[in-house]
């Protein structure tokens, strides 16, 4: 008699090609174009950070796992995602034991820490990114240096946000482009917008998340900006700092961010609310890399009051 016996397990039963390393792999894809414009942009100092940022967080991962006797994970590209996004954070001009800190600290603090990959309560880079602009804002708010492609003075080096907030004159071209001062990544809106659309279209990441947090933005900068309905002030607003970088790459990670389509429409409209606060009445010009630390802090609460009722005994019928 032929015996047969049923796998079971828990749920959710659902079956997918996609693998932890191709998802990271399709948005280092994505991040390629904003990466390789910043390279030309600030010239070969912004390709050695990246290259260190991406070599900590790959070492010390490993590291970290092995002498700690667990799984080694490297393999997964999550490590050189998470160097990738901390380098596009960086200004170019900073010293090279920064990316190192900020990379040990990523990894080893936000990430290992609290149980590695799918247990860590906000977005790595963006916690070593905040832990570096506190411990060196100087450094970190530094935008002084000139790129084989930028055309802007070298010797301000204000960002277009900055200057906006400042009542001064920006250049939207320039700033869609990304022939502006700041980070290594955050300048080419456009390239940042077609690696989102990208990751959208393959499925990687949902619309929801980026498209609330710009639209809510946009309002709010539209009533609170102190401009009125001006199409050039509110595209300055989109095209400057790291909405664009954090919209698509950040904000949509999918550990620190919630998997209930209600509440991914919650996070993003939240994410515009703290921006825009920040933005126009907080002290600084920027505000993208606070408002998704803080708003990844509120993900379990979002998502207990956006699951859906469950069918059956107890539920809806």
């Amino acid at each position: 008699m032929n015996e047969q016996f049923y796998n079971v397990s828990a749920n959710p039963h659902v079956r997918d090609k996609a693998s932890t390393h191709s998802i990271m792999l399709d948005v280092i894809i994505a991040l390629l174009p904003a990466t390789l414009f910043g390279w030309w942009n600030f010239g070969v100092n912004a390709v050695i950070l990246t290259v260190l940022s991406i070599a900590t967080c790959v070492i010390s991962e490993y590291a970290w796992q092995y002498f700690m006797h667990k799984k080694i994970t490297v393999g997964d590209m999550s490590a050189v995602l998470t160097g990738l996004l901390l380098a596009m954070n960086l200004p170019a001009g900073v010293p090279y034991w920064m990316p190192v800190l900020g990379g040990v600290f990523a990894i080893i603090v936000v990430k290992q820490l609290f149980g590695g990959l799918g247990q860590n309560f906000m977005n790595p880079a963006l916690g070593a990114r905040c832990f570096l602009l506190i411990s060196f804002a100087g450094m970190m708010t530094d935008f002084s240096v000139k790129g084989f492609g930028t055309t802007f003075d070298a010797t301000t080096g204000a960002t277009p946000l900055a200057a906006l907030k400042a009542g001064q004159a920006v250049n939207l071209k320039d700033m869609f482009l990304g022939l502006t001062p700041g980070t290594i990544g955050e300048t080419s809106a456009i390239l940042l917008i077609l690696g989102g659309l990208y990751l959208i279209f393959k499925g990687i990441i949902s619309w929801r998340i980026p498209i609330c947090y710009i639209a809510t933005l946009s309002i709010f900068v539209l009533l609170f900006g102190g401009h009125g309905f001006d199409a050039v002030y509110l595209a300055q607003h989109l095209c400057g700092g790291g909405l664009m970088l954090g919209a698509f790459f950040m904000a949509t990670d999918y550990v620190t961010s919630p998997i209930t389509p209600k509440g991914q429409i919650v996070f993003g409209i939240l994410l515009g609310l703290l921006t825009g606060i920040f933005r126009i009445f907080g002290g600084s010009a920027e505000g993208v890399s606070y408002a998704i630390i803080f708003c990844n802090l509120l993900v379990p609460l979002i998502e207990r009051f956006t699951t859906p009722t469950a069918f059956g005994k107890g539920g809806k019928n």
